[in-house]
């Protein structure tokens, strides 16, 4: 194993996750806001599961998205 080709290719998965998870989040709260669903003062909780099948990886992180 390579160990830097593996460290690049885990951080370049983690940017592309964080990058589209952001972008979606923002644009479901901006919806919910534009419908009127949310006041913008909401938290809300969260879940994000990192699967890798090939390594029988199942994990799960909970947190929280706070508007104000």
């Amino acid at each position: 194993m390579n160990q830097e080709t593996f460290n690049l290719s885990i951080r370049k998965f983690l940017k592309m996750v964080g990058i589209n998870s952001q972008r979606e989040i923002e644009q479901a709260v901006a919806a919910a806001l534009e419908r009127k669903e949310i006041s913008g003062t909401e938290t809300f909780p969260a879940v994000m599961t990192l699967e890798i099948d090939g390594l029988k990886l199942q994990v799960t992180f909970n947190g929280e998205i706070q508007l104000e």
